[in-house]
């Protein structure tokens, strides 16, 4: 059976960082009151002039060395992102071109934060069916452009960054043994779109608004529904919370990280948490803790890793793989 196995894994942040402490000149808040309610403490914000399809490529082009393969053997290009570059051309194929990538196809996938379990879903199709070889999965995210710095409740949270797999087909067995996407899960459900918003966009506004959240809904449903998307990919695959290595979930933020691993029994020593460094980075926030994990050496090739996530629309899912 052909498994979409992850060969090579890259992520870039934007030199700025922003502390915590930025905030306290202009928003009713501290470093102290941010940490105790989302544990995080700073995020990279991008420059003037510094887009989208800049840091995604830069990912890539660390997620195709780490691969060790050259640019021209990439089938597809698949860009996760709420923030792209322009309404037009995809940001997907400024990042192909950027990467010197000149054959396949390239589309950019929006699923808000679960963007990065929607593009590997893809991406596994592609590969399970035969119509390709390798595909580059990148979520990248600019989100500072579209924070309202006023509003506490939500600029604290998000941050600027991106991060990329490589995935290639390679023949496996066909079990639940074999290294490769295992599960791949998404669902949606509009009803909820009020919840997690922006106030504008091309069609209705003519303008991209602001993002504002309702967070005690978003909480509510996040800790509900990924973990209820990883129960479907262990059941789907036969297996069960004890044999997980890593759960690497959408980092939003910290108590919804421990409420997720809670669900499953999971212990916190077998959750890969980043968010405290680069805050949410929405469709990146996976891949770029996928990426730290393997770099650091906790993910190891063999451990069973599940990867759930929840954002707008709402959108939810888990990839359930075999490093």
């Amino acid at each position: 059976m052909r498994r979409a196995v992850v060969i090579g894994t890259g992520m870039h942040l934007p030199e700025r960082v922003m502390p915590n402490s930025e905030f306290e000149a202009t928003l009713e808040t501290s470093h102290e009151w941010i940490v105790e309610r989302t544990g995080i403490h700073q995020r990279h914000i991008a420059a003037e002039g510094e887009l989208t399809s800049d840091l995604g490529a830069k990912a890539g082009a660390q997620a195709l060395k780490n691969a060790g393969i050259a640019p021209e053997t990439i089938d597809l290009v698949i860009l996760a992102t709420t923030t792209p570059d322009d309404t037009m051309p995809s940001t997907a194929t400024k990042i192909q071109h950027k990467l010197g990538i000149t054959g396949g196809a390239a589309f950019d996938v929006n699923a808000a934060c679960s963007g990065f379990v929607y593009a590997m879903s893809v991406a596994n199709s592609f590969i399970v069916s035969g119509m390709a070889k390798r595909v580059l999965v990148i979520g990248a995210e600019t989100y500072s452009r579209i924070l309202d710095w006023s509003d506490r409740g939500t600029c604290i949270l998000f941050g600027d960054g991106a991060a990329a797999v490589v995935l290639e087909a390679q023949e496996q067995k066909g079990t639940s043994d074999d290294r490769g996407i295992l599960f791949a899960g998404i669902h949606s459900d509009g009803q909820y779109t009020g919840l997690l918003a922006t106030t504008g966009g091309v069609s209705s506004t003519m303008n991209a608004g602001k993002l504002f959240m309702f967070g005690k809904d978003i909480f509510r449903h996040a800790v509900a529904k990924m973990p209820a998307a990883v129960e479907e990919a262990l059941a789907a695959t036969g297996k069960h919370a004890d044999d997980v290595n890593w759960l690497v979930p959408h980092q939003a933020n910290m108590r919804i990280l421990a409420g997720v691993a809670q669900k499953l029994h999971i212990g916190e020593d077998r959750v890969i948490a980043t968010v405290s460094q680069h805050a949410n980075t929405s469709a990146a926030s996976i891949p770029l803790a996928l990426h730290l994990g393997s770099q650091d050496g906790r993910i190891k090739q063999g451990h069973l890793v599940a990867c759930p996530a929840l954002g707008a629309g709402l959108t939810w899912g888990c990839t359930l793989l075999r490093w």
